[in-house]
């Protein structure tokens, strides 16, 4: 650190004198020795800071920008606590993981905990008992350590944009009184949307490092589980759509499909076609679907195939949730069970691009779905059907810089906690003779083009020590459609 210091202090010598010598030295050779001293300074600056620099420039408002944007329909209060120090209070001892799609005791907690924990990967699950649920409720939200926060995605993505004054938000979902007084002022909620008892969810965190009897988190992240079901039946679909008339957005945000996890498969499937009730939104409203975990292979089939993706024009979702939806489509790289460290960028591409190919609009198929923002903890993407989007370019890095303000807790990147964690070269298909693309931090936005789809990517600047990774994904979605522009069709 001290070397770059030094170096960065002569180089600014060496800038002084060129002012004073200036007048005694020809112009050609000025400017090419200030030239070549500038470039030195640049470079001299750390990965983090250049990529930040480079950022400020390519951010960038659209042409054309949201005024008014309607979010639904999964809505809670988070209780946000280390999941360590809530197993400890429990008292319950570290053992092996197991993976478990539903929780229906505490020894199911502990080991859907732990399994995910050692993978350093976001889950979320229902907890079945309604009784044991409520318990382990109450000494979460009475540990010292808690916190309670908004929560469920479309609070979440609504609390985010609710922060730029010019935005005017329309929540739906279940509100309840601790809710209502933790939303922005900005946030309108319709009062059928209102109910008299919350809904908590557990948030349980671990940090990079962290850990816990033989598991060591590679990783920060967080484990979330709730009994919800106010949402688990998006019982404010209806309420949403309905006033929707009244609100008139420029775009809709629709999320919590996985909570419907829980329901039975005929009570999903029940609501799955209600669902399709966003197809009598107008046409020219684009509509976001935010994904998150999900075990169910048939549910989410049924999501992308049937009911849903044809009718969305956007959706946002990260590595675990890409790599599933291929699994449950036989999509490219299928068989890959899991990722090992950062998701490979070519494989991440090759499923990106196959998405929006065999399920995204095209002359012979009935779809709308010409955008995906997928996220990861070391870098972004954003795909997108030729002629439908602007401004991707500024909306991928500022879902990255969103990342790092967020997780750091910081209004603006402070380069001191954040790290430069992407691939430093890196193929943009394992399927397709590639290009083989080098990571410039000083133009740290990489695009790429394949038969009609344009790909984005910016690195992330992981924050060190997270102060909160919930939400996080919500955060990024909503900084990026935030400089997003839709192209009128």
């Amino acid at each position: 650190m001290w070397q770059r210091a030094l170096c960065v202090g002569l180089l600014a010598v060496a800038l002084g004198y060129l002012c004073v010598l200036g007048p005694e030295l020809p112009p050609a050779a000025l400017r090419q020795l200030s030239a070549s001293l500038l470039g030195t300074l640049r470079r001299a600056r750390s990965l983090e800071a250049r990529t930040v620099a480079a950022w400020q420039a390519a951010i960038v408002r659209p042409a054309r920008g949201w005024a008014r944007v309607a979010v639904g329909v999964n809505a809670c209060v988070d209780v946000v606590l280390s999941g360590v120090k809530l197993l400890e209070a429990l008292g319950l001892e570290p053992g092996d993981g197991k993976n478990h799609a539903v929780l229906n005791s505490r020894q199911d907690l502990r080991e859907a905990f732990t399994h995910f924990m050692e993978r350093g990967a976001a889950a979320e699950r229902f907890f079945s008992d309604a009784a044991a649920f409520q318990d382990i409720a109450r000494t979460a939200s009475e540990h010292p350590a808690a916190q309670l926060y908004v929560g469920g995605n479309a609070a979440l993505i609504g609390q985010k944009l609710a922060t730029n004054p010019d935005l005017k938000i329309l929540l739906c979902g279940p509100v309840g009184p601790k809710l209502h007084e933790l939303l922005d002022d900005n946030v309108v909620v319709p009062p059928e949307s209102m109910q008299e008892r919350d809904e908590f969810h557990l948030i349980l965190e671990y940090q990079a490092g962290e850990e816990w009897g033989r598991v060591r988190a590679p990783t920060a992240n967080r484990f979330i589980f709730s009994h919800d079901l106010s949402n688990g039946a998006l019982n404010m679909l209806e309420v949403f759509v309905s006033s929707l008339d009244e609100f008139q957005p420029d775009l809709v945000v629709l999320s919590g499909l996985h909570m419907m996890e829980g329901q039975s498969k005929e009570a999903r499937q029940r609501r799955l076609m209600a669902v399709t009730s966003i197809s009598d939104i107008p046409t020219d409203i684009p509509i976001h679907l935010e994904l998150a975990s999900m075990t169910d292979q048939d549910f989410m089939s049924n999501i992308m195939h049937q009911q849903v993706f044809p009718l969305v024009n956007s959706i946002g979702l990260n590595e675990q949730e890409l790599l599933f939806l291929t699994q449950a489509a036989s999509g490219p790289h299928a068989s890959l069970a899991s990722w090992s460290g950062i998701p490979d960028v070519g494989v991440v591409s090759d499923i990106l691009f196959w998405i929006l190919k065999e399920h995204g609009k095209a002359a012979e198929r009935a779809s709308d779905l010409t955008r995906i923002h997928f996220h990861t903890l070391a870098y972004h993407i954003l795909a997108t059907v030729d002629g439908h989007w602007g401004n991707q370019a500024a909306a991928v890095a500022a879902g990255a810089r969103a990342a790092g303000t967020q997780a750091c807790a910081t209004d603006t990147i402070d380069t001191s906690r954040v790290l430069l964690k992407a691939p430093r070269e890196f193929l943009t298909s394992h399927t397709e003779a590639p290009a083989r693309i080098s990571l410039n931090p000083d133009e740290p936005v990489v695009h790429w083009h394949r038969e009609g789809i344009s790909f984005h990517f910016s690195p992330v600047l992981v924050c060190k020590d997270p102060v909160r990774t919930v939400g996080l994904g919500d955060a990024i979605s909503a900084e990026g459609l935030l400089y997003s522009e839709a192209y009128p069709q």
